[in-house]
């Protein structure tokens, strides 16, 4: 009867959460946490952890299609995790393998145009996983309606490590000066084909940190971050609509802090800058609260009045 009235208060909480999502982050960021402790806490070995969060992924993809986000990227297997004992390591390879070719086969990717990417030190991989990636990656190459990107012998800081590397082999060899570099030089360096710009980060198994995950992508843009303490297998669409719904509040601060800042700059810049800054109060105007809201006079005449706050 208890499993039963949770099974209804959840559904209703799912409902209630997918009414209050309004719009979705283009790009989500996962790091699959907590597989092995989820199997330990049930009695099962680390593979049989990692399976159940393979079902776990298969659903947040889905239901990222559903409401309307475009590019997925899972923190699968970081450069760290060569260190695990090796019995570990074989057996989450072979699903890895499994998995990518499911996968690449399946008709929904197919139906739904998915193109699937890996990024990380690939070459650093076993040649079964190499073949499974270069399988998964022909397969799904012609599609562009949505990305997955899984992170495979990943590490952050030696991606941007590469990317400066490169950078400085082109400025020595005198293909690059140095006062042309920009950011593309670097993005172009950083992947084979272009990931856009991480908007949240989603974190379970009560960690609350984003372990070197696309510093590049995510910290550049000021992702919203979302932990909770679901393992990785337990990982619910209500935990996952409490993400987006972080995602938005996030958003949301980010228009009302733009707005306001501008509309202190009305009354404090040059006159060949109040152009850009009444344009932004104008478009995020209706993030601030009704009280701090300047009428059109205010916007014309470049006085704000004093009304904004930091």
């Amino acid at each position: 009867m208890k499993r039963w009235l949770r099974k209804r208060v959840d559904a209703a909480y799912e409902r209630l959460l997918s009414r209050e999502v309004s719009g979705a982050p283009t790009h989500v960021a996962v790091i699959q946490d907590g597989n092995r402790r989820y199997a330990r806490k049930r009695g099962g070995d680390a593979h049989e952890g990692h399976r159940a969060g393979a079902e776990t992924t298969e659903r947040v993809l889905e239901w990222c299609q559903e409401i309307g986000v475009e590019e997925l990227t899972l923190y699968t297997f970081s450069t760290e995790n060569f260190d695990r004992p090796a019995e570990q390591k074989e057996a989450l390879f072979d699903l890895l393998c499994e998995k990518l070719r499911e996968f690449a086969d399946a008709d929904r990717v197919h139906e739904n145009e998915v193109s699937i990417r890996a990024i990380g030190e690939i070459d650093m991989l076993p040649e079964r996983v190499r073949d499974a990636v270069d399988y998964a990656e022909r397969r799904t190459r012609g599609y562009d309606q949505f990305v997955l990107n899984i992170a495979l012998a990943y590490g952050g800081r030696s991606r941007l490590l590469e990317a400066t590397r490169g950078v400085a082999a082109d400025v020595e060899a005198g293909d690059l000066d140095p006062e042309e570099i920009d950011i593309e030089d670097i993005e172009r360096r950083l992947y084979d084909r272009p990931i856009r710009d991480v908007d949240l980060i989603i974190r379970p198994a009560g960690e609350e940190r984003t372990s070197n995950f696309l510093p590049w992508h995510a910290n550049g843009n000021e992702a919203a971050v979302f932990f909770c303490t679901p393992y990785w297998p337990e990982f619910s669409k209500a935990d996952f609509l409490r993400g987006i719904r972080t995602y938005e509040h996030r958003a949301e601060s980010w228009r009302r802090t733009r707005a306001r800042r501008a509309l202190a700059l009305l009354g404090a810049v040059s006159e060949t800058e109040l152009a850009e800054a009444r344009a932004i109060v104008d478009r995020f105007r209706d993030s601030l609260p009704s009280a701090e809201r300047p009428d059109a006079g205010d916007l014309e005449g470049g006085d704000s009045g004093g009304q904004a706050a930091d």
